[in-house]
């Protein structure tokens, strides 16, 4: 589960600078037990750092206190510096040292940390400092210039060592390992190079008659065919696409305590999938997750990239209660996602107090957050077909010219026509029959009566005035044909406010009408679908397309337009032929609560042409009634705005609906508990503050969008010409972190690649490029990589796989060497090629393809491999255990799964799926008990092991024939003589599934060689 959600108080600014300290103490802590042999300092690190340690997470959790307030422990240049009271120490004087006045709690203002220290812990403390304070934890002297670091030096192509290697990468590993003295390993078997080439490139092993047809070929360009064979396949896609996931800890839920699922965040993950099919080139790719709708706003289909802002986690608890909480920390998802995919920069230390080990400043920090401070996480609604989405911004710029009765954009000759049509088509309007209803009723026990209003009957609502009220009404039809209804509710001097409606500021609220017809001998009613409806008069976010959306929580309203007749038109999907003597029924919903009654109304039918029916304003209805050549300019203006905005109005339903997308965006439906969702805009952006020590109380000056400062080649401030434009600051980081001169963007890009070929990067640290991170085992390699990535192959990834795959470097025989491994025991210098398990996902895969199940259809929904209900409280209750595995969609790949945020798959997990509550550049390794037990146990190994056995002995009768073809499957080889004779003995006595599951256990099977 993931750790609930973070107390809306200062403690949840300390968490990250907690987590950067333990850091800190780890690697300080380490180099001091290599470097320090003196008594006094092996003392210090025994007995004295413990309890600092522990004592600087209890000062950063109080750091609104005096002495507190900038004071760190973890370096012995904090103590010197102390916080707002000066050193904290004075060595050699405990007396008169702060920090002894604080944890002896002899100040009432300056306990520190709350709960007194032991007696046993103040007596150590003391007697370090008054033995002079020893502390070996000193920082390195700070650099004159802060890009002093491999990481921000400019990127320069290094030479090609000429060590007679005629692939560059080999010539950078081999003169490495020349110079330790180490010979590199001879290239591996064909069948492993090819079962290696497959689970690395699209994560499947390949079969039989794929092995076979390599083994035997040749050719010598079989392997780059093989290589371009592969880069080419869908399933590339499938599998990289599982690598970026991780990177970027999308999941398709929330996480925190609030665990709600995401049912549409798929698209991004598909988005994905095809994007690294088309060989998006990465400064692309970048543009397209950060600002698709800005940087290519025609291309509405890459909407889904936006779903890489939305992929990380959303407290929906601090949504709700706390909206400045929520914001910073929401923004600071993700600063800290953004930062270390694209650059591999840990920004987000830098939210308390400047970084402190990297030239990060805190206003940096916040002019990243500010990059996002207009955008929400949610379900964004998009057109997938641009040419949609071009056609539905031209109908709704020509409603926003009406709405504003834009006589330049409306009075034109291109819209004269459709005037024309529509003044000819409505000739003189629609004749209604009045209806007289012998039946009306109030479910709550309100009174309804028949009266006069005007000069003609109507029904009038007295007495009780409920919350909520249902009208049923019933009379005889006076016609044989109904194209439409028409509801007219009325004023009248008993009503609050004069009405029509009953709340007392003349208000109401229609949420549904359902209409039938009974006819003469039928047992049943005849329900009659309203097609569209149409109202005289709109209030403001409660229109009468509400009566329509089949939610009960929306209605249509009137406000402020009360003490005045107002009309609905409700037309019928077609004309409704009935029989002479028939009823109507009419129903009446009002479920929106507070007494948002209708006072007084009246019902008419009509067997007019549709076109001649639909509720019109009252000034067009004026205008109307004067001959044309009277109109005024106003009244031709009237007419216009309302003939266009109808006309556009209709054609908008006409198109196609748009798709939804959990991604970033400045309205949004942010997915709730019970399957219910909430809007959430942000129709500006908001301030961000540089908060003081990170203390969402201390906001201090206003930020502006930017990103780091320290590459004077790069613009570290947005000069937007439209900063409230929020899209265009998302455009304005992409492009920084795009930029060529970027040089931490080439350099990790293809460090992740690397990566994922040999299981370690150059960089192991593949997030983290700062000087908390790891050194480069090749740094001129790297370089060498970033620069041809950027200049020479623009970009493709693909161009950049087939470059490694190439390589003899990663061809090489992973076995194990003795001299090499006394040398360079974790390969770092890649005297080898490193075996390593399958990770979850082509484990999973894999037993699927060798049972013949498995279903390589793409994209689509994510499959929920677990049984759902109802939990406690918005999170669900999710039962992976009783999961069917005969189900058609259980066959899916591993990518298509619907990964719960907090509520992991056991058996997933036990295979080291990572923590999505978390970011994932790199995959645990275990081995332990439980991980056997479930490979073995496990209900999903279980069922595929007997799918498994019923193909292979479909196709084979015999036992030997059997376990040949069994082992041709899952270990991609033949059996041995010594084996063949074990394992058919085996099948005799256990059975073939019980063999097929042993076979899908083996480390011949888990392992890549």
């Amino acid at each position: 589960m993931n750790p609930p959600a973070m107390h809306r108080t200062n403690r949840v600014v300390c968490s990250l600078t907690i987590g950067c300290l333990l850091i800190s103490f780890a690697r300080a802590d380490e180099t001091a037990a290599n470097a320090a042999t003196s008594e006094i300092a092996e003392r210090f690190h025994s007995d004295v750092l413990p309890i600092l340690q522990r004592r600087c997470m209890s000062c950063h959790s109080h750091a609104a206190d005096s002495m507190e307030g900038g004071l760190t422990l973890d370096w012995a240049s904090g103590w010197k510096r102390g916080g707002s009271r000066g050193p904290a120490i004075v060595p050699g004087q405990a007396n008169d040292s702060l920090l002894v006045k604080a944890i002896q709690h002899q100040d009432a203002d300056l306990k520190m940390p709350e709960q007194r220290l032991p007696d046993e812990e103040i007596s150590i403390l003391i007697r370090w400092i008054n033995d002079g304070a020893f502390d070996d934890r000193e920082t390195q002297p700070a650099s004159a210039d802060p890009r002093d670091w491999w990481a921000l030096r400019p990127l320069e192509r290094p030479s090609i060592p000429d060590i007679g290697a005629a692939h560059p990468i080999d010539a950078f590993i081999r003169r490495r390992l020349q110079s330790e003295g180490i010979a590199p390993s001879p290239p591996a078997d064909r069948s492993t190079l090819l079962r290696r080439l497959y689970l690395d490139i699209i994560g499947l092993v390949p079969t039989p008659e794929q092995m076979d047809a390599f083994v035997s070929d040749q050719d010598p360009a079989a392997w780059e065919r093989t290589v371009d064979e592969l880069l080419a396949s869908p399933h590339y896609g499938e599998r990289w696409a599982r690598h970026w996931l991780d990177v970027i800890h999308f999941a398709d839920s929330h996480g925190y305590e609030h665990d709600v699922g995401r049912d549409n965040a798929w698209r991004f993950r598909d988005y994905v999938i095809d994007s690294l099919n088309r060989d998006t080139p990465w400064d692309r790719f970048i543009r397209e997750q950060l600002a698709a709708d800005e940087c290519f706003p025609e291309e509405t289909q890459l909407i889904p990239a936006l779903g890489f802002l939305g992929a990380g986690t959303f407290d929906l608890s601090t949504y709700s209660t706390g909206p400045v909480t929520f914001a910073y920390l929401d923004r600071d998802d993700m600063v800290t996602q953004t930062m270390a995919a694209f650059v591999s920069t840990t920004a987000n230390c830098a939210r308390c107090h400047a970084h402190k080990f990297d030239p990060i400043s805190q206003p940096d920090y916040y002019a990243l957050q500010a990059v996002f401070a207009g955008v929400l996480k949610g379900d964004r609604a998009y057109d997938a077909d641009p040419t949609t989405a071009v056609e539905r911004r031209r109908l709704q710029a020509v409603i926003a010219a009406a709405d504003r009765r834009d006589a330049a954009e409306l009075l034109t000759e291109a819209n004269r026509p459709l005037l024309t049509r529509w003044l000819t088509s409505r000739g003189s309007g629609a004749e209604w029959q009045a209806l007289s209803p012998d039946v009306f009723l109030s479910n709550e026990g309100a009174t309804i009566s028949r009266t006069q209003i005007g000069s003609s009957e109507a029904l009038l609502v007295s007495g009780k005035s409920p919350e909520t009220d249902i009208y049923s009404i019933s009379a005889s039809l006076p016609l044989t044909t109904l194209s439409a209804m028409k509801l007219e509710v009325l004023p009248h001097d008993s009503l609050p406010m004069q009405g029509p409606g009953r709340c007392q500021n003349g208000n109401l609220h229609l949420t549904e009408v359902l209409v039938s017809v009974f006819e003469p001998n039928s047992d049943s009613a005849r329900p009659l679908t309203i097609a569209q409806a149409s109202a005289d008069f709109n209030q403001a976010g409660w229109g009468i397309e509400r009566i329509l959306d089949g939610n009960p929580k929306t209605a249509w309203g009137i406000y402020p337009e009360v003490a005045k007749p107002h009309h609905v038109v409700f037309q019928f999907a077609e004309p409704v032929a009935v029989t002479e003597g028939s009823r109507i029924a009419v129903t009446l919903k009002q479920l929106h609560g507070g007494s948002h009654l209708i006072g007084a109304f009246r019902l008419s039918v009509t067997d007019s042409p549709s076109s001649a029916t639909t509720a019109l304003p009252a000034d067009v209805e004026t205008a109307l009634q004067v001959p044309e050549s009277e109109r005024s300019a106003d009244q031709q203006l009237t007419l216009a705005a309302h003939v266009l905005k109808l006309a556009a109005t209709t054609a908008l339903g006409e198109l196609p609906p748009q798709t939804l997308v959990y991604a970033a965006g400045t309205q949004v439906q942010i997915p709730g508990g019970n399957g219910q969702s909430s809007p959430g805009a942000r129709p500006e952006p908001q301030l961000v503050h540089v908060l003081q020590r990170g203390d969402f109380d201390k906001p201090g000056a206003v930020a502006q969008p930017g990103a780091l400062s320290v590459f004077s080649e790069l613009e570290a401030h947005f000069n937007l010409p439209h900063p409230e434009r929020e899209g265009s600051r998302r455009a304005a980081l992409a492009s920084w972190i795009a930029d060529r001169d970027n040089v931490l963007t080439w350099r990790s890009i293809v460090n992740r690649i690397w990566q994922r070929h040999f299981e370690v990067g150059l960089c192991d640290t593949p997030s983290d490029f700062g000087r908390m991170g790891g050194l480069p085992s090749h740094p001129e390699l790297l370089d060498w990589l970033a620069v041809w990535f950027r200049d020479d192959a623009r970009g493709s990834l693909k161009k950049l796989h087939r470059l490694i795959l190439t390589s003899q470097t990663w061809q090489q025989s992973s076995l194990h060497r003795d001299e090499p491994h006394q040398i360079d025991a974790d390969n770092r210098l890649l005297w080898k090629q490193n075996s390593h398990r399958m990770d979850a996902d082509q484990f999973r895969d894999a037993v699927l393809l060798a049972s013949g199940a498995i279903d390589l259809t793409q994209h689509g929904p994510a499959v929920q491999h677990f049984l759902q209900s109802p939990g406690p409280q918005a999170t669900p209750a999710l039962n992976y255990a009783d999961y069917d595995w005969s189900l058609p969609e259980a066959r899916r790949r591993s990518i298509y799964r619907y990964v719960w945020r907090g509520i992991a798959d056991p058996f997933m997990e036990a295979l080291d799926f990572p923590d999505l509550g978390l970011l994932a550049p790199t995959r645990a390794f275990s081995a332990s008990s439980l991980q056997a037990l479930a490979l073995y146990n496990n209900s999903f190994v279980l069922h595929f092991s007997q799918v498994m056995a019923d193909r292979v002995s479909a196709s084979a009768a015999d036992v030997p024939t059997q376990v040949h073809t069994a082992l041709r499957l899952v270990w991609c080889r033949s059996p041995h003589p010594a084996e063949a004779l074990a394992f058919e003995q085996f099948v005799t006595d256990h059975g073939l599934p019980a063999f097929c599951r042993v076979l899908l256990n083996s480390n011949r099977f888990l392992f890549i060689d």
